[in-house]
């Protein structure tokens, strides 16, 4: 596999609640690759700037959602210069087209979880700040509406069903990289 990669990083996106972190642990230990996730290092970064810690939710809250999406392009751009990397990235990543010309410097998976899935794992979670209104479910729904033609853009789609453990998932990630990776466009000897 790590012929095939050739160093390439592998950025995951989908949905909060998709499980890009946690299989990205996994995964990365599976290739021997360094884990990111964007959401901790912007926290880290703000901590850096202002010598005070802050949550993703409290970035929200104090500096709003453009000044969070601006530290997340900044987060994006420093991690595609890297190589041997698994990236586990927010939700709204794919929002941006900039973040496109980023994320492209690596293969794209999406991690793509049924709604009734992720309301189920995000019911009691207070940190996401998209999610604090009365209706959590139809905010999730609003959401996914206003980004799956976005997150189809990824090189490789994964369907997760209710029932897949991580172990599952990063196993058919090991097993489906390499049908994407056969592309002329990830080959730079073919470019």
């Amino acid at each position: 596999m790590n012929d095939l990669l050739k160093g390439i990083n592998i950025f995951l996106i989908g949905m909060m609640g998709a499980g890009k972190t946690t299989v990205g642990r996994l995964l990365a230990a599976e290739l021997g690759y360094r884990f990111f996730d964007t959401d901790e290092l912007i926290e880290l970064v703000v901590e850096k700037t202002i010598n005070q810690k802050k949550t993703i939710k409290q970035i929200f809250a104090d500096d709003g959602e453009e000044t969070f999406r601006n530290l997340e392009t900044n987060v994006l751009s420093d991690l595609s210069a890297y190589t041997k990397s698994i990236v586990a990235t927010g939700g709204g990543i794919v929002l941006r087209p900039i973040n496109w010309s980023y994320l492209h410097h690596g293969l794209v998976v999406w991690l793509d979880v049924p709604i009734e899935v992720l309301i189920e794992r995000l019911q009691n979670d207070t940190a996401r700040p998209l999610l604090q209104n009365p209706d959590p479910g139809s905010a999730l729904q609003k959401l996914l509406d206003q980004r799956r033609s976005l997150y189809a853009e990824a090189d490789l789609h994964i369907r997760v069903s209710a029932s897949d453990t991580s172990e599952q998932i990063v196993a058919r990630l090991i097993a489906e990289i390499p049908t994407v990776l056969k592309s002329a466009a990830i080959d730079p000897k073919n470019n």
